[in-house]
């Protein structure tokens, strides 16, 4: 009996202690449970941010592929439009180049042209004078197509009644109004038939020229039974003049322009005798091409046909 006590206190004993063994270690599996719970929330946490993170990502990089593109298509159109500018720059330097070769080559006719006329200026002491007096190359082109043309007409270089200018490329004759009119009339004299003639040739010569004629009077007032003013008079004066160039020398009427200018536009106060008769005149006016004008410097261009 005393055995089986000892037995089952012993017996007693082993359970109770393997009881408590074992709700320990139920303790500490619920605590690392309770710990791999937490961090698997967290890594679920962790793994939706990331997610997240990657969703946005990838968007910007959508965005950033977007506008790589239109970078990319933008500079493709300004390297083009680069391209044309460039293109259009050499066709412009290109077209610059041929007008420039033109010019130089138009530039060295007109200086042979020049020099042939001064040449054939100096020979004759007259003229020497006249050579001197030019201040510049514009002075000596001047005189040198004043001289050609008043030759060619058959005129001296001190002739005052016929003048003739330059003005950026257009020839004015100036005829004085003694020369081709009765005082108050607008009919030819003789002289001016002759004079006129020489002028249509220089005319003919050259097709391609526009001839406008002027006619200038002084402030003296006249009312005839077929002249009301001066208009009427310079007017009818220049017609006189553009009919005798078409009827009796077959220049082009398309070619001819008549204008009448009055008393106006007057050269000096009409205070004086001397000075009315310089306001009366009749302005031929040639209006040639570049070239056509510096033909006129040459010598040889502007002596009238035989």
């Amino acid at each position: 009996m005393k055995n089986l006590r000892v037995y089952s206190i012993i017996f007693l004993s082993a359970g109770f202690f393997t009881s408590c063994v074992s709700k320990k270690k139920f303790v500490d599996l619920q605590s690392k449970y309770e710990v791999s719970d937490r961090s698997l929330v967290k890594c679920s946490d962790d793994l939706l941010t990331a997610r997240q993170e990657i969703s946005s990502l990838e968007g910007k990089l959508a965005k950033s592929d977007v506008e790589l593109q239109n970078v990319q298509k933008y500079r493709q159109e300004q390297i083009a439009d680069l391209r044309d500018q460039v293109a259009d720059l050499q066709r412009s330097r290109d077209k610059q180049m041929v007008q420039v070769e033109d010019l130089t080559v138009l530039s060295k006719e007109a200086n042979r042209n020049i020099e042939k006329t001064l040449d054939r200026m100096t020979e004759k002491d007259d003229y020497i004078r006249h050579l001197l007096a030019a201040k510049s190359k514009v002075d000596s082109m001047n005189l040198a197509l004043a001289f050609n043309l008043k030759k060619s007409i058959g005129l001296d270089m001190d002739d005052k009644d016929v003048d003739i200018k330059v003005d950026k490329t257009v020839v004015m004759i100036n005829i004085s109004d003694s020369l081709l009119f009765q005082t108050g009339s607008y009919n030819l004299t003789s002289r001016a038939n002759e004079v006129l003639g020489k002028i249509a040739k220089v005319i003919q010569s050259r097709p391609e020229l526009e001839v406008m004629v002027e006619g200038y009077t002084d402030n003296r007032s006249i009312n005839t039974a077929v002249l009301k003013d001066n208009w009427d008079l310079s007017v009818k004066r220049a017609t006189s003049v553009v009919r005798l160039l078409q009827n009796n020398y077959s220049i082009d009427p398309n070619r001819l322009i008549a204008a009448g200018r009055g008393e106006f536009n007057k050269l000096v106060p009409n205070n004086s005798p001397e000075n009315m008769a310089k306001n009366r005149r009749t302005r031929i006016i040639l209006m040639p091409k570049l070239d056509q004008f510096y033909d006129l410097l040459d010598p040889n261009e502007t002596q009238p046909s035989k």
